[in-house]
């Protein structure tokens, strides 16, 4: 992979023969295909490069300037930079011309003589300068040779083996240098990478890297895959470039016109920068209506950690915003790229990511991360803290060098994280006042949005549809956050004994309150809405969760109230003593399910369940003595319509009707954006009238017949019976088959599918679980991956 360059563009008056002057009449600067840079820039004589246009833009001092781009292709050789030395107009403002696709690219186009080389592959000559990072055919990237082949069924990576990097398998490669080992961390906590270097003296593989994720670990067993190896090119679709020989070899999916394909190759991770400075932050400009594409992959930059949260991050992307004010990218797209898409990194204030389309990208959609040197007594680690005796007790920042009363709003982002799986939607560290609103966010990794740490709160989340989220992770939430601020440890009892020797060490950080408000989320394999270690200081409001629930672990001040918990329940995990946290007026289905609960909080009362089973539980463990349950009464729960008929007995207790306006807002961005499946709603007072279910891509009923007691040699009617399932359902890849009888899920039994889903809805974050099965008249206890 090329280094990262930047272009600084001269402040030079007289450049390649230019002889540029201010001009106070005409502020705009066209660029075409068809131009030429020693053109005027007018509509008539434009240039031909954006980097002549900027350069041009230069001599328009304290002036209003508008790049506008004619429709067209135009590939970048390095990263164009906007800087103080070359921003000296008033405002710059670089869009498209109306109704034209601007395309402004990170790869370049190759003409390959095509010969065959054996066995359906073809070679050509190729002499870039450089090793390609990606190749792309008509637009769309291609696999590098792999190991195991591209399967877009398979869950993790596209297809993941166990004997990847297997010696046997090391032993056919003759020179693996400059391969990649990918794999998923041992607790499936995103991702690690790796470049293979070579073999040593016994032939065993030798590669460094897999520092991508702030919470070292092995690779997974058995999620893994390795790629660019010469002899994994078996498949149609893959392709191979071979450094020493300049020669690249693909082998082409049948129905391939070579003829007309188009082939390009990346080299550049990052587009366009936009950097001011700490004195000088740039200021007032617009980036509007233009496509970034066909980037580099930046996984092996991913270097940096976020204080102790799990991230390590790169700074760049398609674009790069570094201290900078009232900028605004609007109305682009984003796709193909091999990272992030928008960064905003250190100060950057009043800056807005507008309606955006971003999909199909390597890593984050958009990302706001300050400087590190802000914080006070700084921690980059799980493991580490600074000593209590050491610790800077002032509250909140040093300095101002981090993004504050930014927006992301209006984004349809999905199909993240491509290759990189410890990626958001929207990722928020070290920053404050972050509005983050009405984005529609899917088909992600890992979380939709997540917030690394508590600085320095003041964050809005509201009206956003965040669905389809943790696919190839586990243990995260559609919204995830940490809250491993200065005062948090791994141990709880020191955190107690901390707080309360100096209360409001917890607040130290997250000075602001944190508010979720009117959002959807969705989750399977994880918590609709996660708050993890220690995160503290929300407002969480008027949410509908659609099937993870929603998990406060420890931490301090949590209020909770006027949700709406699909299909699941509220997870009060290890609470920490006087946490003043408060769970009300909210509508839950199932059960709480706590987890070493000691210390219950400042209230958890007035909540509306949908079973007495519920309401029984909770009141067992002392809570919700004027809770009330029932029928809510939804309008239409079929189609996720959660608002309530006038008289629902839930108002009784509270709760309040919210607007439930999710997602993007632009009319053409909604056309195009998908929304969350709803399923029937699960509880004891409904789910037992059920006779058949569907779960893992399986049917299972209840056994209600002597005949079934008899054919699957059953004592009694207890258990849900496997009736039909196809070879691809998660339940067959599980081992699972027709005839099974499930009686226990972990630790719960079975006695009906009523409680095969209740079961399942408790653990089902975990990804996995042991199952006791009656097969052949005979019990087994069988492991089952769920996601």
């Amino acid at each position: 992979m090329q280094l990262l360059k930047s272009i600084i563009l001269t402040t030079t008056l007289v450049t390649s023969g230019i002889f540029m002057q201010p001009c106070f009449g005409q502020n705009n600067i066209y660029v075409a295909n068809s131009g030429s840079d020693k053109n005027d820039g007018t509509f008539k004589h434009p240039v031909q490069h954006l980097e002549a246009a900027l350069l041009r833009a230069t001599g328009y001092v304290n002036k209003d300037v508008v790049v506008i781009l004619h429709g067209g292709l135009y590939p970048l050789q390095k990263t164009i930079e906007i800087n103080q030395v070359n921003f000296r107009a008033h405002s710059l403002t670089i869009k498209s011309y109306p109704n034209e696709k601007v395309t402004i690219t990170g790869s370049s186009k190759i003409n390959p003589v095509w010969q065959p080389y054996k066995g359906g592959i073809i070679q050509a000559k190729l002499s870039t300068g450089f090793a390609p990072d990606q190749l792309f055919m008509n637009g769309k990237s291609l696999p590098m040779a792999r190991y195991p082949n591209f399967d877009s069924t398979a869950r993790v990576y596209n297809g993941t083996a166990k004997d990847a990097i297997s010696e046997n398998r090391v032993k056919t490669w003759q020179a693996p240098a400059g391969g990649y080992i990918h794999a998923l961390h041992a607790g499936e906590w995103g991702s690690f990478d790796y470049l293979i270097t070579g073999k040593d003296d016994k032939g065993a593989l030798t590669y460094e890297g897999g520092w991508q994720n702030n919470r070292p670990s092995p690779m997974n067993k058995q999620y893994r895959f390795v790629e660019n190896i010469f002899e994994e090119l078996d498949a149609p679709g893959e392709w191979f470039f071979n450094k020493t020989t300049q020669i690249l070899y693909l082998y082409p999916s049948t129905g391939t016109n070579l003829n007309k394909a188009v082939f390009t190759v990346s080299s550049l991770t990052d587009l366009i920068h936009v950097i001011g400075s700490k004195e000088k932050p740039l200021s007032n400009i617009t980036i509007k209506g233009i496509d970034f594409t066909q980037t580099a992959r930046s996984f092996m930059l991913a270097k940096e950690p976020l204080l102790r949260s799990d991230w390590r991050m790169y700074r760049g992307g398609a674009i790069l915003l570094d201290r900078t004010e009232h900028v605004i990218i609007s109305n682009c797209n984003f796709y193909e790229l091999g990272g992030n898409a928008v960064f905003l990194s250190n100060y950057s204030k009043n800056d807005t990511i507008r309606d955006n389309y971003i999909h199909t990208i390597g890593g984050n959609a958009i990302a706001f991360v300050g400087n590190p040197d802000a914080v006070r007594s700084p921690a980059f680690s799980y493991e580490t803290f600074v000593p209590w005796d050491k610790m800077d007790y002032q509250p909140g920042p040093k300095s101002s060098d981090y993004p504050q009363y930014c927006s992301a709003t209006g984004n349809l982002i999905h199909h993240i994280g491509t290759i990189e799986k410890q990626v958001a939607g929207v990722q928020i560290s070290m920053s404050s006042h972050i509005t983050v609103s009405h984005n529609t966010i899917y088909h992600t990794p890992r979380a939709g949005l997540n917030m690394s740490e508590g600085t320095w709160g003041g964050h809005i989340i509201e009206f956003n549809d965040v669905f389809y989220t943790v696919l190839e992770t586990g243990d995260n939430g559609a919204y995830n956050s940490w809250g491993r601020d200065r005062y948090w440890r791994p141990e709880r009892n020191l955190i107690d004994s901390i707080v309360a020797a100096r209360p409001g060490i917890q607040f130290l950080d997250v000075i602001d309150p944190i508010t979720i408000r009117n959002n959807r989320f969705q989750c399977d394999h994880g918590w609709d809405i996660d708050l993890d270690d220690g995160s503290s200081n929300y407002h969480i409001y008027n949410n509908v969760c659609l099937s993870g629930g929603l998990k406060l672990r420890e931490g301090y001040s949590r209020t909770v109230t006027n949700n709406i918990i699909i299909n699941n329940t509220f997870h009060p995990h290890v609470w920490l003593k006087n946490s003043d946290d408060l769970f009300e007026h909210n509508i839950v289905s199932l059960p709480y399910a706590p987890i070493l609960m000691n210390n219950w909080g400042k209230i958890i009362d007035q909540n509306f369940f949908l079973s007495k089973e519920a309401l029984t539980e909770a009141q067992i463990l002392g809570l919700d003595k004027n809770s009330m349950y029932g029928d809510a009464q939804f309008i239409d729960a079929k189609s996720g319509n959660y608002r309530l008929k006038p008289g629902s007995p839930a108002l009784k207790t509270g709760f309040k009707d919210f607007d439930m306006n999710f997602g993007v807002t632009s009319p053409t961005l909604k056309k195009l954006a998908q929304k969350p499946v709803i399923n029937p709603l699960v509880t004891s007072a409904n789910q037992g009238k059920q006779n058949q279910v569907e779960w893992l891509g399986a049917h299972f009923k209840n056994i209600e017949s002597l005949g079934e007691r008899s054919a699957a040699g059953l004592l009694d009617n207890n258990g849900a019976l496997l009736t039909d399932l196809s070879a691809s359902s998660v339940a067959a890849k599980n081992g699972l088959e027709k005839g099974d009888v499930v009686i226990k899920i972990n630790e719960d039994s079975v006695n009906a599918v009523e409680k095969l889903l209740k079961a399942y809805q408790k653990i089902k974050w975990m990804g996995k679980a042991k199952l006791i099965i009656v097969r052949n008249q005979n019990q087994q206890v069988i492991s089952v991956n769920f996601k």
